[in-house]
């Protein structure tokens, strides 16, 4: 077997592995493979704009089929969706000007941030703040950070507007429409500075796509979501150690 082929199936395999696993606690997969692909050899802006083109390609069918099915409340999603669009990019276009070391940082510290929402996710409502101009903030911001370090951003908004008080259903159709076009805006600015691996790209995106799949037919018959985001916790968490180590070596 050649050296090329398998460092494809290589990627294959922890990209099925992964997308498969997080693909059944309804998470983003981007937020495990950008720090491995990275460790792996990838450079680090290789391996972003390769997690947020997954993150579009395993979440954007359940995204339009929202839309069609109705339970999407477009004037509610509209301020997030404007927001994020024009943030995520600029995101994703200033951080060719971080240091790489403050990227992986903030990316480290992003992983811990989402490993503690999953394990302590019985969040209730402070106070209820709905303003429409909050939105634009939420989107703004985290659409921001999610461009700089390559990941769908899902895991923060979530949390934040169920602690405004929104109603979590309707916050979950909102953030899951949103967060395929905004990575896919990065994913492009990305392109624009980065020398992509097209035979890679297509690798990954085939087995999220699989991934995806596996990880909704698993759920139906095997652990509850509970359970599989305790476990994306702990991987996600010794993931975390694995780069704290790194960066403070």
């Amino acid at each position: 077997m050649s050296h090329e082929l398998i460092y494809y199936a290589t990627y294959f395999g922890l990209t099925l592995f992964f997308s498969t696993l997080f693909a059944m606690g309804g998470v983003g997969s981007a937020i495990a493979l950008v720090p491995i692909f990275n460790m792996m050899g990838a450079p680090i802006n290789l391996a972003k704009a390769t997690g947020l083109f997954i993150n579009s390609a395993s979440t954007i069918t359940a995204s339009i089929m929202n839309f069609f099915r109705g339970v999407l409340d477009i004037k509610f999603a509209l301020p997030l969706v404007i927001s994020i669009l024009i943030a995520t990019p600029i995101g994703a276009w200033l951080s060719q000007y971080v240091p790489k070391e403050i990227i992986e940082w903030m990316l480290t510290i992003f992983i811990i941030i989402s490993a503690g929402l999953l394990i302590f996710n019985k969040r209730e409502a402070k106070f209820s703040y709905q303003k429409a101009w909050v939105l634009y903030v939420v989107g703004g911001s985290v659409g921001l950070l999610s461009g700089m370090i390559g990941v769908g951003g899902g895991s923060l908004i979530m949390p934040i507007l169920i602690l405004l008080g929104y109603d979590a259903k309707k916050a979950a159709y909102a953030v899951s429409f949103v967060i395929p076009f905004s990575t896919l805006g990065a994913f492009f600015t990305y392109l624009s500075f980065v020398h992509m691996d097209w035979i890679l790209l297509g690798v990954v995106t085939v087995a999220a796509i699989i991934g995806g799949y596996l990880g909704d037919l698993i759920m139906h018959y095997r652990l509850t979501p509970q359970q599989v985001k305790k476990l994306i916790a702990i991987v996600l968490i010794l993931l975390a150690i694995k780069m704290l180590f790194k960066l403070l070596g």
